[in-house]
């Protein structure tokens, strides 16, 4: 490895061991946010049972496998790599902005939150109220409305890669950083709404909140499938780079960057599969147990129209014995 500016570059050619070594940059700014991710959560966890509530396993099993999905996409040779090879940067992109958020969405951070902070007193605002307050804004509302997250979503692959935003980006450690934190972000607020498993806005809100329901939910989730896999096929059949940052071949690599560019368009268009079976699994097992809940409340209902019908005629019977002149 050798440094360039701020950033380790590799000087090897790439192979699955240099790739998966650990290697932190000289500012590993998002393992360190990483690391301090997974502390908030195993604390309010711990506050939690220090309290004698409970919390799922499958939920912090879940968190623990999205900030180690993120270490080895910023933590090891992925990451100088990323800067040297189109087609590993879209690794970095794809599994940054959409697999590592499904699995964190799924750890239900939010309610997490809101059930360690604790509740307001004495008539000062606290944190938790805060929070709510944020949850239920209208700033909110609009960035979670499945048109303005599904745009966002997208706008990261069409807004970043076919304008100059990612060469300017590309060129200096902190906007390469800006734009994997930015992957991720995006990522968490898409499927945060698409998988419903936290308290959002929509929820709260009547104009969106025909769109909490498993089935719209999976509509809003195919909904970007075809323009992933458009940008990918696009990526993939240039004849022209696309981005300029990689224009100039490693040294001693013989790896072409238009080969390497068709490469990282074909991981494009074929990673979306994975994380789509997921969420698509989660909708689904929402879907059924919401189907459970209705039979069972319908079941509920049934048996109390059947207890105030067995009720009422025996009201009536008393009443016919009364006039029959029987006592009672």
């Amino acid at each position: 490895m050798t440094m360039t500016g701020m950033m380790w570059m590799p000087t090897e050619p790439p192979d699955l061991a240099r790739l998966l070594a650990v290697h932190l940059q000289p500012f590993p700014i998002l393992p360190l946010i990483t690391v301090g991710l997974l502390a908030l959560y195993l604390t309010g966890v711990i506050r939690l049972r220090i309290r004698g509530d409970r919390w799922p396993v499958g939920r912090l099993i879940w968190w623990a496998a999205g900030i180690a999905v993120i270490l080895v996409m910023t933590a090891t040779g992925i990451d100088g790599y990323g800067m040297e090879l189109f087609s590993v940067h879209m690794v970095q992109h794809m599994t940054l902005s959409m697999l590592a958020p499904v699995f964190l969405v799924l750890g239900a951070p939010v309610t997490l939150l809101l059930r360690t902070l604790p509740t307001r007193s004495g008539g000062r605002t606290s944190a938790r109220t805060v929070v709510l307050g944020l949850l239920h804004s209208r700033f909110a509302l609009f960035i979670t409305h499945p048109v303005v997250s599904i745009a966002l979503f997208l706008m990261s692959l069409y807004g970043l890669y076919f304008t100059p935003v990612f060469d300017y980006l590309m060129g200096t450690m902190w906007g390469h950083n800006l734009m994997l934190l930015h992957f991720l972000a995006i990522g968490f607020l898409y499927f945060w709404g698409v998988l419903g498993v936290d308290p959002s806005p929509r929820r709260a809100s009547r104009g969106v909140r025909q769109f909490n329901g498993p089935v719209l939910r999976i509509f809003e989730l195919f909904a970007t499938v075809p323009f992933h896999a458009f940008f990918g096929v696009v990526v993939m059949m240039s004849v022209s780079l696309i981005v300029h940052f990689y224009a100039i071949p490693v040294p001693g690599w013989g790896i072409s960057p238009l080969q390497d560019q068709q490469l990282g368009g074909g991981i494009a268009w074929g990673f979306t599969e994975i994380p789509t079976l997921v969420v698509l699994g989660v909708l689904f097992l929402q879907w059924q147990s919401s189907e459970d809940r209705l039979n069972r409340r319908m079941d509920r209902a049934e048996r109390r129209r059947e207890g105030e019908r067995e009720a009422y005629n025996a009201f009536l019977a008393s009443l016919a014995a009364r006039d029959a002149g029987e006592p009672r």
